[in-house]
């Protein structure tokens, strides 16, 4: 699964993952491999990435909009 982090002035992340925590108007949700299809909101907070060796890495954003569809996972963020 891949994941793009992107803010108006530039792509924060790209790359494969296996697994990503975002921050949810309404709580924090995970997405995995194979997700089905979504668009959804997102408060200030943390995104977290898991790649496939483990290493988790953290963004900070005040906030955005997400979009899951086939294993791609895109993040507008502000």
């Amino acid at each position: 699964m891949t994941i793009e982090i992107v803010t108006p002035d530039t792509t924060i992340f790209t790359g494969e993952i296996r697994l990503a925590q975002l921050p949810g108007m309404d709580g924090s949700f995970e997405i995995m491999n194979n997700h089905a299809a979504l668009i959804s909101v997102l408060k200030q907070g943390r995104i977290k990435v898991i790649d496939h060796q483990n290493k988790t890495q953290f963004f900070e954003v005040k906030g955005g909009v997400v979009e899951v569809l086939r294993n791609k996972i895109l993040v507008l963020a502000e």
